[in-house]
């Protein structure tokens, strides 16, 4: 499951301190029961750029954050809201961050583009178009 840019490296990714240390506890926890992810969850962490406390990246996916994002090969573009596994409701567009989709966006900033694997072994690539803060996706109309 090795996410790519088109120039082979990954796109850099930035997360907030808190972030960083609950998505670590996870993959961590995960690691035995979805292996896979759990990996690529940690080796997005490893590479992450992590602010300082209390700091939050402008424009970048964060847990809880709703992003629209195009599918680069289709051009559907979908609105979602990232969340913890425990959260996650697809009815309701909350995905949750152990999917290979989740771990592909975390971190992402606006205009970046990844290439991620799904769960069957297909390639697709996304570009972040949008992102909205947790306190301003809630007062969207759903």
């Amino acid at each position: 499951m090795t996410k790519r840019t088109s120039g082979g490296a990954k796109p850099r990714i930035t997360l907030t301190a808190h972030d960083h240390e609950k998505l670590s506890m996870l993959a961590n926890a995960a690691a035995h029961t979805m292996p896979e992810v759990a990996a690529e969850l940690a080796d997005e962490l490893d590479r992450a750029h992590v602010l300082a406390a209390g700091r939050h990246p402008a424009d970048t996916v964060c847990m809880g954050c709703e992003v629209d994002f195009r599918d680069d090969v289709t051009g559907r573009v979908q609105t979602v809201t990232l969340v913890y596994p425990n959260e996650a409701d697809i009815s309701k567009g909350r995905i949750s961050v152990l999917t290979p989709i989740g771990t592909a966006l975390i971190g992402l900033p606006v205009g970046k583009s990844i290439d991620w694997t799904t769960r069957t072994g297909n390639t697709k690539r996304l570009t972040v178009l949008q992102v909205r803060e947790p306190a301003a996706a809630e007062l969207q109309p759903a």
